[in-house]
Protein backbone atom coordinates (compact mmCIF):
# COMPACT_ATOMS: atom_id res chain seq x y z
CA UNK A 1 0.00 0.00 0.00
CA UNK A 2 2.58 2.31 0.86
CA UNK A 3 4.94 3.79 3.85
CA UNK A 4 3.24 5.37 7.13
CA UNK A 5 4.99 8.94 7.25
CA UNK A 6 3.33 10.31 10.75
CA UNK A 7 0.27 8.06 10.77
CA UNK A 8 -0.41 8.43 6.81
CA UNK A 9 0.23 6.08 4.51
CA UNK A 10 2.25 7.93 1.75
CA UNK A 11 1.89 5.98 -1.71
CA UNK A 12 4.94 6.38 -4.55
CA UNK A 13 4.50 9.42 -6.56
CA UNK A 14 2.65 11.46 -4.23
CA UNK A 15 4.55 13.50 -1.40
CA UNK A 16 2.43 13.92 2.07
CA UNK A 17 1.85 17.44 2.51
CA UNK A 18 0.32 19.87 5.22
CA UNK A 19 -2.32 22.71 4.46
CA UNK A 20 -5.50 20.29 4.14
CA UNK A 21 -8.31 21.96 2.25
CA UNK A 22 -6.08 25.33 1.64
CA UNK A 23 -2.88 23.11 0.24
CA UNK A 24 -4.72 23.37 -3.33
CA UNK A 25 -3.91 27.09 -5.27
CA UNK A 26 -6.77 29.32 -4.61
CA UNK A 27 -8.30 27.96 -1.24
CA UNK A 28 -8.73 29.82 1.98
CA UNK A 29 -10.45 28.85 5.15
CA UNK A 30 -11.49 29.77 8.37
CA UNK A 31 -13.41 28.48 11.71
CA UNK A 32 -15.29 30.90 14.75
CA UNK A 33 -17.05 30.09 17.72
CA UNK A 34 -20.27 31.70 17.02
CA UNK A 35 -22.59 30.42 19.98
CA UNK A 36 -24.20 27.46 18.78
CA UNK A 37 -21.63 25.87 21.06
CA UNK A 38 -21.76 26.39 24.99
CA UNK A 39 -18.22 26.62 24.91
CA UNK A 40 -16.19 29.90 23.87
CA UNK A 41 -13.09 27.94 23.04
CA UNK A 42 -14.85 25.19 20.54
CA UNK A 43 -15.24 26.70 17.01
CA UNK A 44 -18.64 25.64 15.73
CA UNK A 45 -19.15 27.93 12.22
CA UNK A 46 -16.67 27.46 9.59
CA UNK A 47 -16.07 28.70 5.80
CA UNK A 48 -13.77 26.82 2.85
CA UNK A 49 -14.09 29.59 -0.25
CA UNK A 50 -11.90 29.33 -3.45
CA UNK A 51 -10.64 32.42 -5.44
CA UNK A 52 -12.46 31.30 -8.59
CA UNK A 53 -15.37 29.25 -9.84
CA UNK A 54 -14.84 25.20 -9.28
CA UNK A 55 -16.00 21.94 -10.67
CA UNK A 56 -17.69 20.37 -8.12
CA UNK A 57 -18.92 16.76 -7.39
CA UNK A 58 -20.70 15.21 -4.62
CA UNK A 59 -22.11 12.06 -3.27
CA UNK A 60 -24.35 11.96 -0.11
CA UNK A 61 -26.41 9.75 2.16
CA UNK A 62 -28.87 7.53 1.28
CA UNK A 63 -30.38 7.23 4.62
CA UNK A 64 -34.24 8.03 3.72
CA UNK A 65 -33.82 11.18 6.16
CA UNK A 66 -32.14 13.39 4.74
CA UNK A 67 -30.53 17.01 6.21
CA UNK A 68 -32.12 20.25 4.89
CA UNK A 69 -28.03 21.06 3.86
CA UNK A 70 -28.23 17.98 1.54
CA UNK A 71 -31.46 19.46 -0.27
CA UNK A 72 -29.76 22.72 -0.64
CA UNK A 73 -26.48 21.86 -1.64
CA UNK A 74 -27.79 19.90 -4.50
CA UNK A 75 -30.41 22.24 -5.62
CA UNK A 76 -27.56 24.44 -5.80
CA UNK A 77 -25.39 22.32 -7.60
CA UNK A 78 -28.05 21.53 -10.00
CA UNK A 79 -28.63 25.28 -10.42
CA UNK A 80 -24.72 26.40 -11.16
CA UNK A 81 -24.43 23.34 -13.28
CA UNK A 82 -22.21 21.61 -10.93
CA UNK A 83 -19.93 24.92 -10.50
CA UNK A 84 -19.30 25.97 -6.45
CA UNK A 85 -17.19 28.66 -5.00
CA UNK A 86 -17.35 27.96 -1.31
CA UNK A 87 -18.90 25.93 1.93
CA UNK A 88 -20.25 27.13 4.77
CA UNK A 89 -20.66 24.16 7.24
CA UNK A 90 -21.58 24.42 11.39
CA UNK A 91 -21.30 21.59 14.24
CA UNK A 92 -23.76 20.80 17.15
CA UNK A 93 -27.04 21.01 15.24
CA UNK A 94 -27.54 18.75 11.95
CA UNK A 95 -30.90 21.31 10.68
CA UNK A 96 -33.03 18.00 10.01
CA UNK A 97 -36.11 16.78 10.34
CA UNK A 98 -37.29 20.64 10.79
CA UNK A 99 -39.93 22.71 9.21
CA UNK A 100 -38.06 25.63 8.66
CA UNK A 101 -34.70 23.69 7.87
CA UNK A 102 -34.47 24.66 4.34
CA UNK A 103 -34.91 28.25 4.76
CA UNK A 104 -32.10 27.92 7.38
CA UNK A 105 -29.88 26.17 5.39
CA UNK A 106 -31.02 28.95 2.03
CA UNK A 107 -29.97 31.66 4.88
CA UNK A 108 -26.63 30.26 5.63
CA UNK A 109 -25.67 30.37 1.91
CA UNK A 110 -26.95 33.89 1.49
CA UNK A 111 -25.05 35.26 4.31
CA UNK A 112 -21.91 33.36 3.64
CA UNK A 113 -22.29 34.38 0.24
CA UNK A 114 -22.93 38.00 1.15
CA UNK A 115 -19.98 37.93 3.46
CA UNK A 116 -17.73 36.57 0.91
CA UNK A 117 -18.68 38.69 -1.69
CA UNK A 118 -20.29 35.32 -3.65
CA UNK A 119 -23.18 34.32 -5.14
CA UNK A 120 -25.08 32.50 -2.71
CA UNK A 121 -25.87 30.01 -5.55
CA UNK A 122 -22.26 29.24 -5.22
CA UNK A 123 -21.99 28.56 -1.79
CA UNK A 124 -22.58 24.78 -0.46
CA UNK A 125 -23.60 24.18 2.74
CA UNK A 126 -23.56 21.00 5.65
CA UNK A 127 -24.26 20.86 9.15
CA UNK A 128 -24.00 18.31 11.84
CA UNK A 129 -24.78 17.61 15.32
CA UNK A 130 -28.38 16.87 17.02
CA UNK A 131 -31.20 16.09 14.82
CA UNK A 132 -34.45 17.19 15.05
CA UNK A 133 -33.69 20.56 16.87
CA UNK A 134 -33.86 24.20 15.11
CA UNK A 135 -31.55 25.93 13.90
CA UNK A 136 -30.50 29.35 15.42
CA UNK A 137 -29.55 31.54 12.55
CA UNK A 138 -29.20 34.71 14.73
CA UNK A 139 -25.30 33.57 16.35
CA UNK A 140 -24.53 32.52 12.64
CA UNK A 141 -25.55 36.40 11.21
CA UNK A 142 -23.45 37.89 14.32
CA UNK A 143 -20.51 36.20 13.13
CA UNK A 144 -20.36 35.60 9.61
CA UNK A 145 -18.68 38.58 8.90
CA UNK A 146 -15.51 38.07 11.18
CA UNK A 147 -15.60 34.46 9.63
CA UNK A 148 -15.62 35.49 6.38
CA UNK A 149 -13.12 38.39 7.23
CA UNK A 150 -10.21 36.15 8.45
CA UNK A 151 -10.12 33.38 5.22
CA UNK A 152 -6.83 32.58 5.35
CA UNK A 153 -4.60 29.59 3.59
CA UNK A 154 -3.39 28.97 7.06
CA UNK A 155 -7.02 29.02 8.17
CA UNK A 156 -7.72 24.92 7.05
CA UNK A 157 -7.27 23.49 10.93
CA UNK A 158 -10.11 26.22 12.20
CA UNK A 159 -12.37 25.21 9.23
CA UNK A 160 -12.05 21.72 10.53
CA UNK A 161 -12.25 21.99 14.28
CA UNK A 162 -15.90 23.82 13.09
CA UNK A 163 -17.58 20.93 12.21
CA UNK A 164 -15.76 18.54 14.97
CA UNK A 165 -18.59 16.70 17.47
CA UNK A 166 -17.83 13.96 19.35
CA UNK A 167 -14.41 14.04 17.15
CA UNK A 168 -11.19 14.00 19.63
CA UNK A 169 -8.48 15.06 16.73
CA UNK A 170 -8.63 16.84 13.92
CA UNK A 171 -8.77 15.01 10.75
CA UNK A 172 -6.89 15.89 7.38
CA UNK A 173 -4.47 14.90 4.38
CA UNK A 174 -3.09 16.28 1.41
CA UNK A 175 -0.86 15.18 -1.63
CA UNK A 176 1.75 17.16 -4.23
CA UNK A 177 1.92 15.36 -7.09
CA UNK A 178 2.33 15.32 -10.70
CA UNK A 179 -0.18 15.63 -13.38
CA UNK A 180 -0.11 16.81 -17.17
CA UNK A 181 3.60 17.98 -16.55
CA UNK A 182 2.39 20.38 -13.83
CA UNK A 183 2.92 20.10 -9.94
CA UNK A 184 -0.88 19.86 -8.71
CA UNK A 185 -2.53 19.41 -5.00
CA UNK A 186 -5.05 17.54 -3.64
CA UNK A 187 -6.38 18.05 0.10
CA UNK A 188 -9.17 17.30 2.22
CA UNK A 189 -11.08 17.40 5.87
CA UNK A 190 -12.83 14.74 7.50
CA UNK A 191 -15.13 14.92 10.53
CA UNK A 192 -16.80 11.66 12.23
CA UNK A 193 -16.36 9.81 15.14
CA UNK A 194 -19.97 7.77 15.31
CA UNK A 195 -23.70 7.37 13.39
CA UNK A 196 -21.05 5.97 10.79
CA UNK A 197 -21.99 3.08 8.74
CA UNK A 198 -22.00 4.49 4.95
CA UNK A 199 -23.82 4.01 1.71
CA UNK A 200 -22.27 6.29 -0.96
CA UNK A 201 -20.58 8.52 1.52
CA UNK A 202 -20.06 9.32 5.64
CA UNK A 203 -19.65 12.09 7.83
CA UNK A 204 -18.55 15.52 6.09
CA UNK A 205 -15.80 15.24 3.66
CA UNK A 206 -14.39 18.26 1.75
CA UNK A 207 -11.82 17.92 -0.23
CA UNK A 208 -10.04 20.13 -2.82
CA UNK A 209 -7.39 20.45 -5.80
CA UNK A 210 -6.12 22.65 -8.27
CA UNK A 211 -6.35 20.21 -10.74
CA UNK A 212 -8.41 20.58 -14.03
CA UNK A 213 -10.81 18.34 -14.64
CA UNK A 214 -14.08 17.93 -16.44
CA UNK A 215 -17.60 17.70 -14.38
CA UNK A 216 -18.52 14.22 -15.32
CA UNK A 217 -14.67 12.83 -14.78
CA UNK A 218 -14.60 14.33 -11.65
CA UNK A 219 -18.07 12.96 -10.50
CA UNK A 220 -16.78 9.40 -11.83
CA UNK A 221 -13.80 9.39 -9.89
CA UNK A 222 -15.34 10.39 -7.09
CA UNK A 223 -18.25 7.78 -7.33
CA UNK A 224 -15.40 5.48 -7.91
CA UNK A 225 -12.81 6.10 -5.40
CA UNK A 226 -15.84 6.16 -2.42
CA UNK A 227 -16.74 3.00 -3.11
CA UNK A 228 -13.03 1.79 -1.65
CA UNK A 229 -12.38 4.28 1.06
CA UNK A 230 -15.26 5.98 2.59
CA UNK A 231 -17.95 3.21 1.79
CA UNK A 232 -15.50 0.71 3.58
CA UNK A 233 -15.81 2.33 6.46
CA UNK A 234 -17.70 1.17 10.06
CA UNK A 235 -17.50 2.63 13.27
CA UNK A 236 -20.97 1.16 14.98
CA UNK A 237 -23.36 0.42 12.17
CA UNK A 238 -25.49 3.50 11.67
CA UNK A 239 -25.88 5.68 8.35
CA UNK A 240 -26.02 9.11 9.10
CA UNK A 241 -28.84 11.68 7.41
CA UNK A 242 -26.01 14.25 6.78
CA UNK A 243 -23.01 12.55 5.15
CA UNK A 244 -21.53 14.16 2.29
CA UNK A 245 -18.23 14.26 0.36
CA UNK A 246 -17.44 17.46 -1.60
CA UNK A 247 -14.98 17.37 -4.02
CA UNK A 248 -13.94 21.14 -5.76
CA UNK A 249 -11.26 21.69 -8.49
CA UNK A 250 -10.48 25.14 -9.62
CA UNK A 251 -8.03 24.20 -12.32
CA UNK A 252 -5.24 26.74 -11.32
CA UNK A 253 -2.47 24.52 -11.85
CA UNK A 254 -3.44 24.76 -15.77
CA UNK A 255 -2.71 21.16 -16.81
CA UNK A 256 -4.59 20.13 -19.65
CA UNK A 257 -7.99 18.96 -18.74
CA UNK A 258 -9.03 15.42 -17.89
CA UNK A 259 -11.99 14.39 -20.03
CA UNK A 260 -10.98 10.86 -20.74
CA UNK A 261 -10.98 7.80 -17.83
CA UNK A 262 -8.78 6.14 -20.35
CA UNK A 263 -6.02 9.01 -20.23
CA UNK A 264 -2.87 8.48 -18.25
CA UNK A 265 -4.38 11.76 -16.08
CA UNK A 266 -6.97 10.84 -15.23
CA UNK A 267 -5.41 7.60 -13.21
CA UNK A 268 -2.82 9.79 -11.35
CA UNK A 269 -5.35 11.96 -10.45
CA UNK A 270 -7.50 8.81 -9.19
CA UNK A 271 -4.50 8.15 -7.68
CA UNK A 272 -4.13 11.09 -5.35
CA UNK A 273 -7.69 11.52 -4.80
CA UNK A 274 -7.55 7.79 -3.50
CA UNK A 275 -4.62 8.71 -1.16
CA UNK A 276 -6.18 11.15 0.51
CA UNK A 277 -9.60 9.89 1.22
CA UNK A 278 -7.98 6.30 2.19
CA UNK A 279 -6.17 8.35 4.78
CA UNK A 280 -9.20 10.10 5.95
CA UNK A 281 -10.87 7.18 6.15
CA UNK A 282 -8.10 5.68 8.25
CA UNK A 283 -8.73 8.75 10.55
CA UNK A 284 -12.44 8.36 10.88
CA UNK A 285 -11.93 4.87 11.94
CA UNK A 286 -9.70 5.32 14.63
CA UNK A 287 -11.47 8.30 15.91
CA UNK A 288 -14.45 6.22 16.08
CA UNK A 289 -16.76 7.63 18.97
CA UNK A 290 -14.78 5.96 22.65
CA UNK A 291 -12.29 3.96 20.08
CA UNK A 292 -8.83 2.81 21.54
CA UNK A 293 -8.23 0.66 18.40
CA UNK A 294 -7.91 1.02 14.51
CA UNK A 295 -8.57 -2.28 12.57
CA UNK A 296 -7.95 -2.79 9.27
CA UNK A 297 -9.22 -5.93 7.27
CA UNK A 298 -7.70 -6.90 4.06
CA UNK A 299 -9.10 -9.12 2.45
CA UNK A 300 -7.79 -10.77 -0.49
CA UNK A 301 -8.53 -14.66 -2.65
CA UNK A 302 -12.23 -13.72 -3.41
CA UNK A 303 -14.05 -14.53 -6.15
CA UNK A 304 -14.36 -10.58 -7.17
CA UNK A 305 -13.66 -6.90 -5.77
CA UNK A 306 -17.20 -6.78 -4.99
CA UNK A 307 -17.54 -9.85 -2.76
CA UNK A 308 -13.72 -8.80 -0.67
CA UNK A 309 -15.30 -5.33 0.12
CA UNK A 310 -18.90 -7.32 1.12
CA UNK A 311 -16.42 -9.67 3.06
CA UNK A 312 -13.74 -6.76 5.01
CA UNK A 313 -16.87 -4.98 5.61
CA UNK A 314 -18.50 -7.70 7.34
CA UNK A 315 -15.83 -8.44 9.58
CA UNK A 316 -14.87 -4.73 10.69
CA UNK A 317 -18.71 -4.25 11.34
CA UNK A 318 -19.21 -7.16 13.75
CA UNK A 319 -19.46 -5.38 17.00
CA UNK A 320 -18.56 -8.93 18.58
CA UNK A 321 -15.53 -8.68 16.70
CA UNK A 322 -14.93 -5.24 17.86
CA UNK A 323 -15.69 -6.06 21.56
CA UNK A 324 -13.44 -8.82 21.03
CA UNK A 325 -10.13 -6.68 19.89
CA UNK A 326 -11.26 -3.86 23.00
CA UNK A 327 -10.50 -6.82 25.06
CA UNK A 328 -7.64 -8.14 22.78
CA UNK A 329 -8.75 -11.52 22.90
CA UNK A 330 -7.70 -13.39 19.87
CA UNK A 331 -11.37 -15.20 19.34
CA UNK A 332 -11.05 -15.57 15.70
CA UNK A 333 -14.30 -17.56 15.30
CA UNK A 334 -16.17 -14.04 15.53
CA UNK A 335 -13.98 -13.09 12.14
CA UNK A 336 -15.08 -16.58 10.84
CA UNK A 337 -18.64 -15.66 12.15
CA UNK A 338 -18.88 -12.25 10.21
CA UNK A 339 -17.94 -14.06 7.38
CA UNK A 340 -20.81 -16.88 6.86
CA UNK A 341 -23.02 -14.11 7.40
CA UNK A 342 -21.63 -11.58 4.49
CA UNK A 343 -23.90 -11.76 1.34
CA UNK A 344 -21.34 -12.83 -0.85
CA UNK A 345 -20.37 -16.34 -2.31
CA UNK A 346 -17.54 -18.22 -1.25
CA UNK A 347 -16.19 -21.36 0.50
CA UNK A 348 -15.48 -21.19 4.05
CA UNK A 349 -13.37 -24.41 4.11
CA UNK A 350 -10.63 -22.55 2.34
CA UNK A 351 -10.65 -19.71 4.25
CA UNK A 352 -6.90 -18.76 6.18
CA UNK A 353 -7.11 -15.83 8.48
CA UNK A 354 -3.76 -14.24 10.44
CA UNK A 355 -4.05 -10.93 12.82
CA UNK A 356 -1.06 -8.70 13.05
CA UNK A 357 -0.21 -5.60 14.41
CA UNK A 358 3.49 -4.06 15.12
CA UNK A 359 4.56 -6.48 17.83
CA UNK A 360 3.84 -8.97 15.53
CA UNK A 361 1.90 -11.88 13.22
CA UNK A 362 -0.73 -14.69 14.19
CA UNK A 363 -1.70 -17.07 12.38
CA UNK A 364 -4.98 -18.54 13.55
CA UNK A 365 -7.01 -20.70 11.05
CA UNK A 366 -6.39 -22.59 8.02
CA UNK A 367 -8.80 -24.18 5.69
CA UNK A 368 -11.67 -22.92 7.74
CA UNK A 369 -10.63 -24.57 10.96
CA UNK A 370 -8.45 -23.05 14.12
CA UNK A 371 -4.87 -24.21 14.10
CA UNK A 372 -2.49 -23.95 17.62
CA UNK A 373 -1.10 -20.37 18.32
CA UNK A 374 0.06 -18.47 21.91
CA UNK A 375 -2.35 -16.83 23.80
CA UNK A 376 -0.14 -14.52 24.67
CA UNK A 377 1.36 -13.54 21.89
CA UNK A 378 -1.88 -13.19 20.69
CA UNK A 379 -2.55 -10.65 23.48
CA UNK A 380 0.62 -8.29 23.37
CA UNK A 381 -0.55 -8.55 19.56
CA UNK A 382 -4.11 -7.21 20.28
CA UNK A 383 -3.06 -4.98 22.98
CA UNK A 384 -1.39 -2.33 19.97
CA UNK A 385 -3.34 0.49 18.62
CA UNK A 386 -3.22 -0.42 15.16
CA UNK A 387 -4.35 -3.98 14.02
CA UNK A 388 -4.66 -6.06 10.66
CA UNK A 389 -6.94 -9.01 10.53
CA UNK A 390 -5.65 -10.09 7.24
CA UNK A 391 -8.02 -12.67 5.23
CA UNK A 392 -7.38 -15.35 2.67
CA UNK A 393 -10.64 -16.38 0.59
CA UNK A 394 -8.08 -18.72 -1.79
CA UNK A 395 -11.00 -18.60 -4.28
CA UNK A 396 -10.10 -15.89 -7.07
CA UNK A 397 -8.24 -12.84 -7.53
CA UNK A 398 -10.68 -10.34 -6.20
CA UNK A 399 -8.80 -7.97 -2.64
CA UNK A 400 -10.04 -5.16 -0.66
CA UNK A 401 -9.59 -3.29 2.16
CA UNK A 402 -11.81 -2.09 5.37
CA UNK A 403 -11.29 0.02 8.48
CA UNK A 404 -12.89 -0.04 11.66
CA UNK A 405 -12.39 0.42 15.50
CA UNK A 406 -13.41 -1.64 19.00
CA UNK A 407 -16.05 -0.98 20.59
CA UNK A 408 -15.47 -0.29 24.23
CA UNK A 409 -17.26 1.10 27.12
CA UNK A 410 -17.33 4.70 26.33
CA UNK A 411 -19.01 4.32 23.25
CA UNK A 412 -22.18 3.46 25.33
CA UNK A 413 -21.36 6.72 27.70
CA UNK A 414 -21.27 8.72 24.97
CA UNK A 415 -23.92 7.87 22.92
CA UNK A 416 -26.33 7.38 26.66
CA UNK A 417 -26.11 11.87 26.87
CA UNK A 418 -25.31 12.60 23.43
CA UNK A 419 -27.63 15.74 23.13
CA UNK A 420 -26.27 17.07 26.77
Amino acid sequence: MGIRVSGLVEAEGYELVGGGVCAANGFKANGVHCGLIDAPEKNDLGLIVCEKDCVTAGVYTTNKVKGAPITVTKKHLAKMGGISRAVVMNCKNANTCNADGVEKAEKMCELAGNAAGIAPEKVLVASTGVIGQPLPIEPIENKIGELAAGLCREGHLEAEKAVMTTDTVPKEAAVEFTCGGRKCHLGGMAKGSGMINPHMATTLNFITTDVSISADMLQCVLSDVVQDTYNCLCVDGDMSTNDMVLVMADGMTGNKEICDSSEEDYKVFRGALYNVMMNLTRMLAADGEGATKLIECDVKGAPDHVQAVTAAKSVIGSNLFKCAVFGSDANWGRILCALGYADASYDIDKVSVSISSPTGTIDTCQNGAGIPFSEDDAKKILAEKEITVSIDLHQGDGSASAWGCDMTYDYVKINGDYRS
